[in-house]
């Protein structure tokens, strides 16, 4: 199992409406590719705060050429969805992990 874990820092005055938006907006685009069979959202827990918490989304999908197609047909347009929506409001990286 190939997972495509998304780390997120969002600013304290986006981050509520930056949740929603990922629960009801992008998660959602994500999964109706058709191409990740789960996803999991979690807050980290004992960072620093204080300019804003941080956030994982991890996408679970079957093979790489899963994931490849994904980077190369859905990814940036929907990177962009993001910061038309927020701006510089937050800091993401991404990072593959194979299940072993």
């Amino acid at each position: 199992m190939i997972i495509y874990n998304v780390t997120s820092k969002v600013t304290n005055n986006i981050h509520e409406r930056w949740v929603q938006w990922m629960k009801e907006v992008h998660i959602p685009e994500i999964m109706a590719t058709g191409l990740f069979h789960d996803y999991r959202m979690c807050r980290l827990l004992e960072q620093d705060d204080q300019e804003g918490p941080t956030f994982t989304v991890q996408f679970f999908t079957d093979s790489l050429e899963n994931y490849h197609t994904f980077m190369h047909e859905h990814a940036p347009m929907l990177r962009q969805k993001g910061y038309e929506q927020f701006g510089n409001q937050f800091i993401a990286f991404r990072t593959v992990m194979q299940v072993v």
